[in-house]
């Protein structure tokens, strides 16, 4: 019982922060168009940010399991991205910016 409790603790705490942060981000841009955003509208977003966070870890996870490994890894994400075009570029960009300052580095 005090396992679940805390899990919806650290799950109010991690929604807390998101809200705090899409708010921030929403706050800069409604600044930058000169429009307004209710609190309503935050919340929404960020229920809908929440939703996809989750799609998403779930099917890392479910990844990562099928190739039978316990921990998520480059390649999960990328199979992730692999529908979305400009997303796949982008982070196959940093990925291979990335390995080149590892060998740089080594």
């Amino acid at each position: 019982m005090d396992q679940n409790v805390e899990e919806v603790g650290l799950e109010e705490r991690l929604k807390s922060a998101l809200w705090l942060s899409i708010g921030k981000i929403v706050d800069e841009e409604t600044l930058k168009l000169g429009v307004n955003a209710t609190p309503q509208f935050i919340g929404a977003l960020t229920e809908m940010v929440w939703a996809q966070i989750e799609t998403v870890s779930q099917d890392l996870e479910s990844f990562a399991k099928h190739a039978g490994r316990s921990t998520i890894n480059v390649s999960d994400v990328m199979l992730l991205a692999r529908r979305n075009e400009g997303l796949e570029s982008i982070m196959r960009a940093f990925v291979d910016q990335m390995r080149e300052e590892e060998e740089e580095s080594s």
